[in-house]
């Protein structure tokens, strides 16, 4: 079951970690919403995967230190192969291409929190739309 349904992760991402958090992000004068910059953290992970609609509003905590939470207007999930190492709350996923959707290439996304079962198959991550 679960090579049938890792066959079905056609989008390329990009797991890192920004090691020093919301501390260096920079804000993008034209969205008004504060990013990582780029090239900021490490790599930990990079594979095939899905980014994908969850069909209901997102429901994320406030992100440290903000005064006033903006929920995104969709929220996403990413599915993850078992194989991919565990992604943390506050990581950061970019997709790198995609063959079902090419308006996702170069997306990011932060980690909301990630959803463990006890019969997986893929990985599931909720995700925040950052840009």
């Amino acid at each position: 079951m679960r090579r049938v349904v890792e066959r079905m992760l056609d989008d390329e991402l990009r797991l890192w970690r920004d090691p020093d958090g919301g501390a260096d992000d920079v804000l993008n004068e034209t969205t008004g919403l504060l990013e990582p910059p780029d090239g900021a953290g490490e790599v930990v992970w990079e594979g095939r995967g899905a980014v994908v609609p969850m069909g209901q509003p997102a429901l994320l905590v406030p992100l440290d230190g903000s005064i006033a939470q903006m929920p995104t207007t969709t929220a996403y999930q990413a599915m993850l192969p078992i194989a991919a190492p565990c992604a943390s709350p506050g990581d950061l996923l970019t997709v790198i291409s995609s063959s079902r959707d090419p308006q996702l290439v170069g997306r990011r996304f932060r980690v909301g929190d990630t959803a463990v079962g006890t019969f997986a198959v893929v990985r599931l991550v909720r995700l925040q739309v950052l840009s």
